[in-house]
């Protein structure tokens, strides 16, 4: 009986090589090379007299994708820093109450709410192509309606469109790019567009403190003016197209991808393999993600978004001259200083992701938000008690811009990590949930920095430093190393090791 299983087995893999080798053949005369060979050593074909079947981990159609994304996320990072170099001047202009502004920078979270509530399933629903193009009318619309409001209304109106394009755009952007990319990139082209929105947070504060503010939003309707035309070449996610059952539009968009020549057959096969056998295993809905097998992702990556937020993610983002102003230091220096030292952590951050791992960098990252906050929350105790007048401002100005560096590398880890853990049938409603949360608690600190910094500087940075610091625990106890391995390898052992 055990022999003629294994015969069974045997024949099995035979048929499925057999299969293997006629469609690799049927894509490689498709793309025009008629100079088959077969390679005994891969088992596979390939195209004869020096013609070319190496996948490539960076094309020209990838370059533009990851182009379209750090747009979206730069535009992303100048409705975050919009209000840091405006609050002054736009409470003067309209007549704003410290209230009425808290409500405005604010605002942005709760539209992200709405947003991350349905992150999830409008881009499963719609694709993550559709769906980048729906938002970018919303998010240019927003900034029109900032930059000729003469009504608090509008003004908030305009904020929250903002907000709701960030919900969705925070869980798609770091998707698309980690289903689109190979293993050996994937980590630093996810980091991309975590890096774009410091540069877009920098963006607004340098020039927001040249030009007026209704200026200022026209100039961020720049990166989703410069979306529009490459929108309409980009690919489609493979894996969403499977997940659809768009079989047929998969080899072609990989190629597109990886090469007009590139053996793409095992990666395709791959794909739907994987597919396939989610859809014969489980059911698809919101209440799928409770299974066993996922709560341990769920609970980890949700965990980490949420300490994140509350470790003051926003409140650095959002009110970063007020804190420069209030520790006694040159606003322009201090915002100046904080771009710079984005960009060359961020660049640092992404040459080491897919070298070092994911799990190193985000223990840095987390361990130097909580004893950055601690350094902040310092300088500011320094400052209450009149010691050390000299020295607190430069405490504070090295705790922030050690604070925001991180945060460019671990906010980039963990929605890389989202993207990673979850297979695709469930994805969308880790997505929402994580996100949503994320929103909310990021809204809650957003809109009571302002009462807590009131009460008091000191204690507010200390709070945040606590959160960093149970962030770090959460990260060193339950993050698993995903660097070099496929999303089907790294979403397949999680998934088994859950169970």
């Amino acid at each position: 009986m055990g022999r003629i299983i294994q015969l069974r087995v045997f024949e099995v893999k035979r048929a499925m090589e057999q299969q293997r080798t006629e469609a690799t053949e049927s894509l490689l005369v498709r793309q025009g090379n008629n100079n088959l060979v077969y390679n005994e050593e891969n088992s596979g074909v390939g195209v004869g007299d020096g013609g070319s079947v190496a996948v490539s981990d960076v094309t020209t159609i990838l370059g533009l994708s990851t182009f379209v994304a750090a747009c979206i996320a730069f535009g992303s990072g100048c409705a975050l820093g919009y209000s840091s170099p405006t609050q002054f001047s736009i409470m003067e202009d309209l007549g704003l109450s410290v209230a009425e502004f808290s409500f405005f920078g604010s605002i942005l979270s709760i539209g992200s709410l709405l947003g991350a509530a349905i992150s999830g399933k409008i881009t499963d629903l719609l694709g993550r192509k559709l769906t980048m193009r729906i938002l970018n009318l919303f998010y240019i619309g927003g900034w029109l309606a900032i930059a000729f409001t003469k009504t608090p209304w509008l003004l908030d109106l305009g904020r929250i469109s903002l907000g709701f394009t960030i919900g969705i755009f925070s869980y798609l952007m770091p998707i698309y790019i980690s289903e689109i990319t190979t293993k050996n990139v994937r980590g630093r082209f996810t980091a991309i567009p975590a890096l774009t929105v410091g540069w877009g947070i920098s963006f607004m504060y340098v020039v927001g403190s040249f030009v007026s503010w209704r200026r200022l939003a026209l100039i961020a309707t720049i990166p989703g003016l410069l979306q529009l035309l490459p929108l309409f070449f980009i690919p489609e996610s493979p894996r969403w197209l499977a997940k659809v059952g768009r079989d047929e539009e998969i080899e072609d968009v990989l190629l597109c991808l990886r090469g007009n020549k590139a053996d793409i057959f095992n990666e395709a096969a791959e794909i739907k393999d994987f597919v396939e056998s989610l859809k014969s295993s489980s059911k698809e809905g919101m209440l799928e993600i409770f299974q066993k097998k996922y709560v341990r992702q769920l609970l980890t990556v949700a965990g980490m978004i949420i300490l994140m937020n509350l470790g003051g993610v926003n409140a650095f983002a959002f009110y970063s001259g007020v804190i420069f102003v209030s520790a006694g230091l040159s606003r322009m220096v201090g915002l100046t200083t904080l771009a710079a030292t984005q960009t060359i952590v961020g660049i640092v951050g992404i040459l080491l992701i897919d070298k070092l791992g994911r799990r190193p960098l985000l223990l840095v990252s987390t361990a130097v938000l909580c004893f950055s906050s601690f350094l902040t929350g310092l300088s500011f105790f320094l400052k209450e008690l009149n010691l050390w007048e000299q020295g607190s401002p430069v405490l504070a100005l090295i705790g922030l811009l050690m604070y925001t560096g991180s945060t460019i590398v671990g906010a980039g880890i963990t929605s890389l990590l989202l993207s990673e853990l979850f297979p695709i049938n469930v994805k969308g409603s880790a997505g929402s949930i994580c996100n949503f949360m994320g929103s909310f608690t990021g809204w809650i600190v957003a809109y009571y920095f302002n009462f807590l910094r009131e009460w008091s500087s000191t204690g507010a940075f200390f709070i945040f430093s606590a959160f960093c610091c149970t962030n770090f625990i959460l990260s060193a106890t339950m993050v698993p190393e995903t660097k070099g391995r496929t999303l089907e390898e790294i979403q397949a052992s999680v998934s088994h090791s859950s169970v």
